[in-house]
């Protein structure tokens, strides 16, 4: 009788062992697929850039209406607010952002979209809409103002500026055909890696706020003198300077999410115009 007990004890000891071993290992799997999550995505021209993403790759905020604003941030604003580049006031700086603050959630919200002194409409990217632009505002100013509930946006468009923003988004969905059947004609040419990629798409998203203003000491896009002795350094360096930073200018723009064949498309964009 004894010995009976003894087994049915150690039986159910080896039970409770194996349960145990299998709910750490469920742990260690959600774990694993947790540190592998892609922690961004490039956001390309003329594509659904914001709230899609926003949707499927994080919960919704809770003052943006399902938009993740943080999001929005890392892949468009962080570049400058996170570095100071162009003046701009970093994240979290109570002092820098005081002035501003007092000018109202309104106001900050209207340079946001429609751009001020050296910030671009929309921090460069013209495919937020004005929902996600407020969504990534507001997590900007969180940390030094009380935020109001969002959904007001700005003025709507008139009519006929919202036509032309339709026929203008027909007119991009033919040149992304066109780009696509130029970039599997470049891979089969064996050109370059980034060579298929839309190195204009990528220049309007992570470098447009410095190019095209002069921030922080940047050469403008076409300005010849500015980047005549940068380019007489030649490509190679370039390509360095821009995926590992340089001076004022941040590694990879500011978006590592960005890969260097990325970056390299966004040089040889901008070097094309002067060449």
């Amino acid at each position: 009788m004894k010995s009976s007990k003894l087994i049915m004890g150690c039986l159910a000891t080896l039970g409770m062992t194996a349960g145990m071993a299998s709910a750490q290992a469920e742990v260690d799997r959600d774990a694993i697929a947790e540190r592998l999550k892609p922690v961004g995505q490039v956001c390309l021209q003329d594509e659904d850039c914001g709230t899609a993403s926003a949707a499927e790759a994080a919960p919704a905020d809770a003052n943006g209406g399902g938009i993740d604003g943080g999001d929005i941030y890392n892949r468009v604003c962080m570049a400058c607010h996170e570095t100071g580049a162009a003046g701009a006031p970093v994240r979290g700086d109570a002092d820098a952002w005081s002035a501003r603050v007092d000018q109202g959630f309104d106001t900050l919200l209207d340079h946001s979209i429609n751009g001020f002194n050296a910030m671009p409409a929309r921090g460069g990217n013209p495919n937020l809409s004005d929902e996600e632009v407020e969504a990534a505002t507001a997590y900007l100013v969180e940390p030094v103002m009380d935020v109001p509930e969002l959904g007001g946006g700005a003025d709507e468009a008139p009519a006929e500026e919202a036509a032309a923003d339709e026929a203008a988004s027909d007119d991009a969905a033919a040149d992304d055909e066109a780009v696509a059947e130029a970039a599997d004609d470049a891979a089969a040419a064996d050109e370059p890696a980034q060579a298929s990629i839309d190195g204009e798409a990528i220049y309007n998203q992570a470098c447009m706020a410095c190019h095209m203003t002069g921030a922080a000491g940047a050469p403008i896009k076409g300005d010849a003198d500015a980047w005549g002795p940068r380019v007489e350094q030649g490509m190679e360096t370039l390509y360095d300077h821009s995926i590992n930073g340089f001076n004022a200018m941040p590694a990879k723009g500011g978006n590592m999410s960005l890969s260097d064949d990325e970056v390299k498309a966004a040089v040889d964009f901008m070097v094309e115009a002067v060449q």
